[in-house]
């Protein structure tokens, strides 16, 4: 019996042992960077400029937005510097900080590390990042799209930044090795497709992530876009993430068009003024002011294609 015993309690020490080892040496599942030159074309450059400011919004958290305004508007001179904190009281499973992606910290980036990390998750050091960069949805674009963001990021201003690493909580740092996984690039569908043109965008600025809701960090099945996501403030309140299916009574049912696109294009930078948010007033960490400068064409195919999901009933109050 003793022996049985002694037995069980050398595999209770084994079996963990032998799965970090497995985690740690089996992932995450990188490929190696692609030998690519994205090249400095003032065309690609100015989409790149287009994607990352206002669809990806890549510079939504690698810049610092000015929280005591109402969508926390980008602070200009702070473009591309990193910094920003998404943490425990956030509801996160440790500290994860936005990093610097101007030239001076990416210089020693290929170009292909960088498109690994946007696409893939995998750092220059081979380690995986987590999904609060949506990797799983930047690696659905167009190859071509994530080479522009690239040359933009380049043509930067230089930023002399150190921010502090990244620390996910354990278990999950084993966990997080195995979201990475190779991208799966889609692509940019012509314009008169209005619909799965919309898509390709909606992909590309992952409105998913933050308009469905979630269990313990997974997507609720049968919630898609219905909203619900919850996003603790630092003031100690609280927003819930809107509905954006075409439900009639608690989502975009009884929208138009024009509404829809007015909704974004009120909030559009310099015309618009962010009014300055109080202790206890509603906040919002939806970078209207960001999404605001699509074109009207594409904020006019996203909601072509919100129109095609299925409606759910889902009442969100703020």
């Amino acid at each position: 019996m003793k022996r049985i015993l002694k037995l069980i309690g050398v595999l209770i020490i084994l079996v963990p042992i032998s799965v970090i080892g497995f985690l740690y040496f089996k992932f995450p599942n990188a490929e190696p960077a692609p030998e690519i030159s994205v090249g400095n074309n003032p065309e690609r450059i100015q989409r790149g400029k287009y994607l990352a400011n206002h669809v990806s919004a890549c510079m939504d958290c690698h810049s610092i937005r000015e929280w005591s305004k109402f969508s926390g508007p980008l602070i200009p001179k702070t473009l591309g510097e990193g910094g920003e904190v998404f943490d425990q009281k956030l509801g996160f499973p440790g500290s994860f900080v936005a990093p610097n992606i101007t030239p001076s910290a990416l210089g020693k980036w290929t170009d292909g590390e960088i498109l690994r990390a946007i696409s893939s998750g995998i750092n220059k050091e081979g380690n995986a990042l987590f999904p609060v960069m949506p990797h799983p949805a930047y690696g659905q674009m167009d190859k071509e799209d994530l080479i522009s963001i690239i040359s933009y990021l380049r043509s930067l201003e230089p930023i002399e930044k150190k921010n502090p690493n990244s620390s996910p909580d354990f278990p999950f740092n084993l966990i997080l090795r195995t979201i990475p996984n190779p991208a799966k690039f889609g692509k940019l569908p012509d314009k008169s497709d209005k619909v799965s043109y919309g898509k390709y965008l909606f992909v590309a600025a992952a409105c998913t992530e933050c308009h469905t809701k979630q269990d313990k960090g997974k997507p609720v099945a049968g919630m898609e876009l219905a909203g619900g996501f919850e996003f603790p403030l630092g003031n100690g309140t609280k927003i819930v993430s809107a509905n954006l299916t075409p439900d009639k009574e608690t989502g975009l049912g009884n929208w138009t068009e024009s509404q829809f696109v007015k909704r974004f294009k009120n909030m559009e930078l310099p015309k618009y003024k962010p009014h300055s948010i109080k202790k206890g007033e509603f906040q919002t960490i939806m970078p209207w002011t960001m999404y605001a400068g699509m074109t009207e064409e594409d904020l006019s195919a996203i909601f072509a294609y919100l129109q095609t999901v299925p409606a759910i009933k889902n009442k969100i109050n703020n």
